[in-house]
């Protein structure tokens, strides 16, 4: 049977949509595809693989405002993408259109090229469009960093990349650095060792957000795939590779964040350090042991590692990928453990508890809040902030981390501004400010700022006087951001940070788990908790939209005999921010409820699943109650989640 036949039998049958079925055959029909690629496809349809073929070929990878991410290596391999032998090292990206691979990897260069230049002609510039690449530790991660290289330089770009593996956060800097017209990483961030991604970042050195987003994509979609095949074979030539130059550059930076007045007690700090086989430790260990913090890495883990061999997930969330760091805690006696993701942007903690003496996990709000607080008090006693705060210095965080940091914000006298979920959206109220302060600065001097050179405290002042000042912000996910230069979370930044603050408080006789519980007693307690409900397929995507749909045609009205106070539907309503800015469209809604707690509902963007983020407090009147009114708290929350997660059940039928 013909391979054109075969593909007509599996259609007929149901076992290849038609859309896989077409796809596949333009890849096969095409003049210009390299052989290796039929190859691959041929024994894939040979062994009846029809459901790979499916996930392989069923759409076009989608390039959406962020960038792209998805598998690089398939369910199966075939002979020509896997090396045989026990080691099954990946040997070329899995062939398809809903894979990254070197064509789509390829085709996202060019269109991204393609706007940069027409941007860049649209100002009246003559630059030539310069592009700074980083990559993490991830399969074909630094071939892909190459290939984009090349690929940017044969179209009359200049391509920047590093020697080697290389942070998220340190690409956000760098394309400032560098002054480049945008950036790129090449990561999954804590995806499975299977998948990898592209990350787009503009001028700024945040992610892209319009009016810049639709039109890039609309650029990438342009693109012909026939197009990418003279690029496929690299020419690195003239393209710039970046040394220790620029991680000095960068680590200069991340010290402006530290204090000298708190440094008294890090030489009694122990630490313990993952960076979960990730580039974690290229930045954070160097700066931690500069600081005289005694380190002790999690040797297994520190070995920059694709196929992550120690964990099953490479994510500082989950308590399983710190394990092997919390049993070398035990063995050292640390008072920290720190782990970070593959490409550096989120950090996980551990601290010991001055109870039971036992290592106690914390969660993304409780550590974004201790930073928050620290952070703040540090600029106030370097007198960066007037002692009674400013409304003109903000602390910016998600809608969906915990409203403690509202409060923290506010008792401080700073402005708190929420955003929709994802850093792009901070990275975008910080872009906003500088562009305000521009303005107004030059406006009233008669000159130009250079902002990034300028002096920190000076520059704080003078936001201060012309905008708004960046203190600090973050997200519940595990991310954190405390400095206004980076544009993107900053896991480097994060770890100097905590430990500075971990180690202040053990000065001050404190465990860090006090030191929460003292912002417990001053602000009340908070708890906050996820449900994450999967629904999985065709069906699942229908099943997220009926709920979705039914929170906005009939949002609850109560729970059993807790009521329902107020519903806010983001996707219709015009919500403004502290800013007096319009929030963009989206289907969010966040709902206060008669007891005193909140949730919010939102899809997630990445996965198969609605999250419901439930956030519960009480205030404080002895110090005594505090573990009495968590236990109450924390069933309430339980009983809570349950009605929520039963009445979601019922919407999405």
């Amino acid at each position: 049977m013909s391979l054109k036949d075969a593909l007509l039998v599996a259609k007929e049958k149901g076992e290849l949509f038609e859309s896989s079925a077409e796809n596949i055959s333009q890849w096969l029909e095409s003049d210009f595809m390299p052989k290796w690629v039929k190859a691959s496809i041929e024994e894939l349809i040979s062994t009846n693989a029809w459901e790979e073929l499916n996930d392989r070929f069923y759409r076009n990878l989608a390039f959406g405002t962020g960038g792209m991410r998805g598998r690089t290596i398939g369910r199966i391999s075939t002979s020509y993408e896997l090396e045989e032998g026990e080691a099954k090292t990946p040997l070329k990206p899995a062939v398809g259109t809903n894979v990254l691979n070197d064509f789509t990897i390829i085709k996202a260069t060019i269109g991204l090229y393609h706007y940069v230049s027409q941007y860049l002609k649209s100002k009246g510039s003559i630059d030539i469009p310069r592009f700074v690449i980083a990559h993490d530790v991830r399969y074909f991660s630094r071939h892909f960093c190459e290939l984009c290289a090349s690929t940017w330089n044969q179209l009359g770009g200049q391509a920047i990349i590093f020697e080697d593996a290389r942070s998220t956060p340190q690409l956000s800097f760098s394309v400032r650095h560098y002054k480049a017209h945008c950036g790129a990483v090449i990561t999954a961030s804590h995806n499975p060792y299977h998948d990898n991604g592209f990350k787009v970042y503009f001028e700024d050195g945040a992610q892209v957000v319009e009016p810049h987003a639709k039109s890039i994509v609309d650029a990438v979609n342009a693109v012909d795939l026939s197009t990418t095949i003279p690029f496929l074979e690299k020419h690195l030539k003239g393209v710039i590779s970046l040394g220790e130059r620029a991680d000095d550059a960068y680590k200069t930076l991340l010290k402006e964040i530290l204090s000298d007045e708190a440094s008294s007690g890090e030489d009694s700090l122990k630490v313990v350090f993952s960076p979960i086989h990730g580039t974690g430790a290229v930045i954070s260990v160097p700066l931690l042991e500069e600081m005289g913090i005694e380190v002790h890495c999690v040797e297994e883990q520190n070995v920059m590692d694709s196929a992550f061999p120690t964990v099953v997930s490479p994510n500082p969330e989950n308590a399983s990928a710190l394990k092997m760091a919390l049993d070398k805690a035990e063995f050292v006696r640390a008072d920290v453990v720190i782990a970070t993701d593959p490409d550096a942007d989120r950090m996980g903690v551990a601290v010991r508890d001055g109870g039971d003496g036992l290592m106690k996990l914390l969660s993304g709000n409780q550590i974004g809040s201790l930073m928050a607080d620290y952070r703040i008090k540090t600029l106030k006693e370097r007198k960066v902030l007037p002692e009674e705060g400013s409304e003109n210095a903000a602390l910016i965080k998600t809608f969906v981390t915990t409203p403690m940091q509202d409060a923290i914000g506010k008792a401080h006298g700073l402005k708190v501004v929420n955003t929709l979920t994802g850093f792009k959206w901070i990275g975008k109220k910080l872009a906003n400010y500088e562009a305000e302060m521009s303005v107004k600065y030059k406006d009233a001097e008669g000159i130009a700022i250079n902002y990034d050179i300028t002096d920190p405290d000076v520059r704080a002042d003078i936001m201060m006087d012309y905008a708004t000042y960046f203190v600090c912000g973050g997200e519940e996910s595990y991310g954190y951001l405390a400095h206004d230069v980076v544009r993107d979370k900053d896991a480097n930044a994060a770890a100097i940070l905590f430990a500075e603050m971990a180690a202040y408080y053990k000065s001050e006789n404190l465990t860090v788990m006090e030191a929460l519980d003292g912002l417990y007693l001053k602000h009340g307690f908070f708890a906050e908790k996820m449900i994450n409900i999967y629904y999985e397929g065709a069906v699942g995507v229908q099943k997220i939209a009926n709920i979705l749909k039914s929170y906005r045609e009939n949002p609850p009205k109560d729970f059993g005999e807790i009521k329902v106070n107020a519903v806010k539907d983001f996707g219709v309503s015009d919500i403004y921010d502290e800013d007096g800015e319009m929030i963009p469209k989206q289907d969010f809604f966040f709902l206060e409820c008669s007891h005193g707690y909140s949730f919010a509902v939102r899809g997630s963007g990445t996965e198969p699943k609605i999250k419901f983020y439930v956030f519960g407090q009480k205030s404080l009147s002895e110090e005594d109650v505090l573990t009495k009114i968590k236990s109450e708290v924390g069933s309430a929350m339980k009983q809570f989640m349950e009605l929520i997660e039963a009445d979601a059940h019922t919407r999405a039928e």
